[in-house]
């Protein structure tokens, strides 16, 4: 069983993580997101608790990746793509594209490329210009658990630590 650190940034210590809690139209859909990039958890951190006046923590956990890629039903999202701005796209607008999957993994829509999208959105970039500009970005990783049986079996945490 190989497992991989991930994080997740936010103001509180979650040890025990649900995955049916906040927003649904978010990049995945409504889950517990978590990443494999350190510093990406630590900026949504900083980002969470400055918009709440508190104090940022970040939480770790050892997850078997392996393990829920063979048991659940799960999407990999390699690149910003077009299949990628479709699901992105959907899942903001409130289409439950996400209720197929128990695990989604791929870019984040953050500050890089979050322009694109919401101009795409809007019917004021056309597909073909979001899909080059998008492109030329490296995504960043998000990882979102729908199933809570999955995040109970194989996410665990691992400790919390103060942002200073």
């Amino acid at each position: 069983m190989k497992e991989v650190i991930v994080y997740h940034g936010g103001t509180d210590i979650v040890e025990a993580p649900v995955c049916k809690f906040g927003r649904q139209n978010l990049d995945f859909g409504q889950g517990f997101y978590i990443t494999d990039l350190r510093e990406q958890a630590v900026s949504w951190a900083c980002q969470t608790a400055k918009r709440r006046g508190m104090a940022p923590v970040l939480n770790r956990y050892r997850l078997n990746r392996e393990a829920i890629l063979s048991e659940g039903r799960c999407k990999v999202f390699l690149a910003y793509d077009r299949e990628w701005l479709e699901f992105i796209v959907a899942s903001r607008r409130g289409i439950p594209v996400y209720d197929s999957y128990d695990y989604i993994e791929g870019g984040v829509a953050n500050d890089r490329v979050v322009d694109t999208v919401n101009l795409y959105m809007l019917g004021l970039m056309d597909e073909a210009t979001a899909l080059q500009r998008l492109s030329e970005h490296q995504p960043n990783n998000q990882m979102c658990i729908l199933m809570q049986e999955l995040a109970d079996k194989y996410l665990v945490y691992d400790g919390t630590e103060r942002i200073e």
